[in-house]
């Protein structure tokens, strides 16, 4: 009979290890090596073939069968899937501690639960699994955000065979698991959480998910670098996987997609966390913009693509006089601000370098698109001159080291959200009127070739509105 046991294998290149060392003696990695698993067998035994499950078929009859979405009730989270869940669709939900994922996920099963099921899933409940919490810790959450469905069942289990016991009693409609570190399957060796545990207890719960045709939603932890923490191929092993973002400072949360078998992998979903739990952003433009009535200086709106989510950001900075020529940057690359602000400075005729630079985005959005670049120019050459951006201007378009404004992508979106916002003047790369659709948004862009020209026109923008 094969035996179980423990090793340890390089996530980077696979070498194997037989104990755990923090650095790897083949690739030279730090911090990649890790608890797997692996079989062992008598010397001399072959291992056999089993029967197969399901017959093989031709493959048009495998496309013919249609699949079908289930909403879950909660937009944005549909959104970001594509419009639901698919039946056996396994989703698992990454994110650091305390952003909010099992709350999430909570208002999802509560969500599921009060809509009720049709045809053969017609009265069978939503089963959440924690193996974090309590039940009674969860059920406190759940009585905060308001999630007390009579169809919702918790259970606190951390045995992966416990939890398939709870999977065939109740024979749910979906499946919660929070977190999938946290199981552990006695048939396995090694801690809960390590690689052939959390190997062992996905593939479990995934082979139980898709025979019975239920969606599995698993909770996963992330790293620092917003990657999905423990095996890389735990991330082959489900049908999508999403990313929950967020900043201890800000409410905003994003969900975005990285993976998805089912659905687009580049969208995003906007939430604010309040102590009622998280509340859906169906417009998440209104969260970055400073609401002011008359427009001060250093201040410029931006068009960012989120996935396939336009979103516009104010971009503030603020310039000061001195002699140690400081830059400080918030929720922009420090890097690119500072390109860019070396590119003002060898065009405009008052100079940059004596002075202190702060800039910054509102709301505590993140920008790393260079559609951007435009707008933080323009925002920095108005605080440098004292020359207020009208309100209804927003810029587009990326800078070079040149000076020239290139073309960015996805530029119908842009303008098309920066119209539905009421933005009548739109600075853009020159040649953009060609990609834009024929009527009322050619009216309202201008093209710039040059960033000589946007700081140069500052002035006549500021005084006649371009």
């Amino acid at each position: 009979m094969a035996k179980t046991s423990a090793s340890y294998a390089c996530s980077s290149c696979g070498a194997t290890h037989l104990r755990w060392v923090g650095r790897c003696s083949k690739c030279g990695e730090f911090g990649t090596v890790a608890e797997s698993a692996m079989t062992s067998r008598a010397p001399g035994v072959r291992s056999k073939g089993t029967a197969p499950t399901r017959t093989a078929r031709p493959i048009g009859e495998a496309s013919a069968q249609r699949t079908y979405r289930r909403p879950t009730g909660v937009g944005e989270f549909d959104r970001v899937l594509g419009g639901g869940l698919v039946p056996g669709q396994v989703v698992l939900v990454a994110g650091e501690p305390g952003v909010g994922k099992s709350t999430l996920l909570l208002a999802v099963a509560h969500a599921v639960a009060e809509q009720g099921g049709s045809g053969t899933l017609a009265g069978t409940p939503v089963l959440y699994v924690t193996g974090e919490e309590s039940a009674e810790q969860v059920g406190i959450r759940a009585q905060r955000i308001g999630a007390m469905s009579e169809s919702l069942l918790v259970a606190d289990e951390t045995d992966i065979q416990a939890v398939l016991g709870h999977i065939r009693e109740h024979r749910p409609r979906l499946i919660v698991i929070d977190s999938v570190q946290t199981m552990a399957s006695p048939e396995v060796e090694g801690r809960p959480g390590g690689v052939a545990q959390v190997l062992e207890v996905t593939q479990a719960l995934t082979r139980s998910a898709k025979e019975r045709g239920v969606p599995l939603l698993l909770v996963g932890q992330s790293t620092r670098e917003n990657t999905v923490a423990g095996p890389r191929a735990l991330e082959h092993l489900v049908d999508t996987v999403l990313t929950f973002e967020g900043d201890r400072a800000s409410a905003l949360r994003l969900l975005r997609a990285s993976k998805n078998r089912y659905g687009p992998a580049d969208e995003v979903a906007a939430f604010e966390q309040t102590e009622d739990g998280l509340r859906q952003v169906v417009d998440p433009s209104e969260l970055f913009r400073g609401h002011r009535d008359v427009p001060v200086p250093g201040t410029c709106v931006a068009v960012t693509m989120e996935g396939r989510r336009a979103l516009l950001n104010e971009v503030q900075a603020l310039v000061a006089t001195t002699t140690t020529g400081r830059r400080t940057v918030t929720g922009l690359d420090p890097a690119r601000v500072t390109m860019l602000a070396a590119v003002i400075d060898r065009i405009s005729e008052k100079k940059i370098d004596s002075h202190d630079l702060f800039v910054a985005t509102v709301g505590g959005a993140r920008i790393i698109d260079p559609a951007a670049d435009l707008a933080v120019c323009l925002a920095i050459a108005s605080a440098l001159r004292n020359v207020a951006v009208p309100a209804h201007v927003l810029a587009i378009g990326e800078v070079a080291l040149s000076g020239d404004i290139r073309p960015v992508q996805h530029l119908q979106a842009r303008v098309n959200e920066a119209r539905r916002l009421g933005f009548t003047r739109i600075l853009v790369p020159i040649g953009s009127r060609s990609r834009l659709d024929s009527g009322p948004s050619q009216e309202v862009v201008t093209e710039l070739d040059h960033i000589n020209l946007a700081l140069g026109s500052l002035d006549r923008i500021a005084t006649q509105g371009y």
